[in-house]
Parts: structure tokens; C-alpha cells; sequence
């Protein structure tokens, strides 16, 4: 095993371990399979991590400062021309990012299941600054009583649950009969998007 700088280790060491995790979870891989992936000493690994959560945080931390609101996405929110709109152009959003990033889905549901303790701080510290920005937008679709801002919230969270759940369900088909991928499952399933704003209010 030729020597490699810490830097690259560590690189190494997440990008191993985001694809194992997000593959069998949490519980099902060991530092070991981990080491092996990565091509280095499972001692090198206990040299940057303490602990395998540690590990696993870091990798989930490393993913989530990757999601982010473009100005393409900003732009589509401003133009909704009503809520049911709003709230499909926010989902449409979801259903980019983590399609385009479909390990993070999966960490995410994975950390839910097995480490839910250290999950809500983190997405607080990474996805709570872009669920404001994106209930500022859906939030006036929403009334008038004041309590536009904690509902929008609401709604985002509650479509982000579903949407992982989703990645949990059987392949589903589109009406047409093709292969519906997991980041529209959900949103088949939800139908009008109206209907899912009324039932979450």
C-alpha cells in the first residue's frame, strides 16, 4: 500500500465510506469493509475518526453542505402563480437535488433509522437556513392569520418526509407504463399538489 497525505487518506476514507453507508447502512458496514475500500490501514481511518458514527456524521455532513438553492430554482418559486404551483415547484426542487444526489437520500433515511439522536442538529445546521428561504416563498400562498412562515415550514418538512419515503417504497410505474425512478414516486402518489397542501394544514 503505497503512502498517501492525510488529506488524501481522509478523501479517500468518506468517499468509501458515503457509498457503503448509503448502501447498507449504518449498522451494516464495519470499518473494516470501509478500509478496504478506501485502500488504507483501518488504523488510519481511527486516526481521523474516533468512532464509526463519527465517521458517518462526517460523511453526512460532508453531503448535506452540498445541497444548496440556485438562482434558476429562487427564479422558478417567484414566478408560482399560486400555492398549489409554489408548493410543486418546491417539490420539484426536492426531487432535483436528491436525484441528482441519490447517496444522501439514502444516508439521510439511514440516520433517521439508526442515528436519529445527532440527525436533527445537523440538518438544523445545514437545511434549516434553506427551509426559511423556501417557506419566505410558499408562506403568503398560505393566509393571512400570521402564521404563514411556521405552516410553510411545516409543509416543507412534511414534504421532504414523504419524499423520503419514497426511496422506501416498491418501483412504481407512471400511467404510460414505464419505470417511475424513486425521486418522483412520492409525488405520484401524492397527486395534485393542492390536495397534499390541504391535508398538511
Amino acid at each position: 500500500m503505497k503512502a498517501i497525505s492525510s488529506k488524501a487518506a481522509n478523501d479517500r476514507i468518506l468517499a468509501a465510506a458515503a457509498h457503503l453507508f448509503a448502501k447498507y447502512g449504518y449498522n451494516g458496514v464495519s470499518t473494516r469493509n470501509i478500509a478496504v475500500a478506501a485502500d488504507v490501514n483501518e488504523v488510519t481511518i481511527y486516526r481521523h475518526y474516533t468512532r464509526k458514527r463519527d465517521l458517518f456524521l462526517a460523511v453526512l455532513e460532508s453531503e448535506l453542505r452540498q445541497v444548496h438553492l440556485g438562482g434558476y430554482q429562487l427564479a422558478r418559486l417567484s414566478e408560482a402563480a399560486s400555492c398549489d404551483d409554489a408548493v410543486e415547484r418546491t417539490f420539484e426542487w426536492m426531487a432535483t437535488t436528491f436525484t441528482q444526489r441519490p447517496d444522501l437520500a439514502r444516508l439521510l433515511i439511514f440516520g433517521a433509522l439508526e442515528l436519529d439522536d445527532d440527525l436533527p442538529s445537523l440538518l438544523q445546521k445545514h437545511l434549516g437556513e434553506l427551509i426559511e428561504v423556501v417557506a419566505r416563498y410558499i408562506g403568503p400562498w398560505l393566509g393571512k392569520d400570521g402564521k404563514e412562515s411556521a405552516d410553510a415550514r411545516t409543509l416543507i418538512v412534511a414534504m421532504a418526509a414523504l419524499f423520503f419515503a419514497g426511496h422506501l417504497l416498491p418501483q412504481r410505474t407512471t400511467p404510460d407504463g414505464t419505470a417511475a425512478s424513486s425521486s418522483v414516486q412520492t409525488y405520484l402518489a401524492l397527486g395534485h399538489a393542492g390536495e397534499f397542501v390541504k391535508l398538511s394544514l
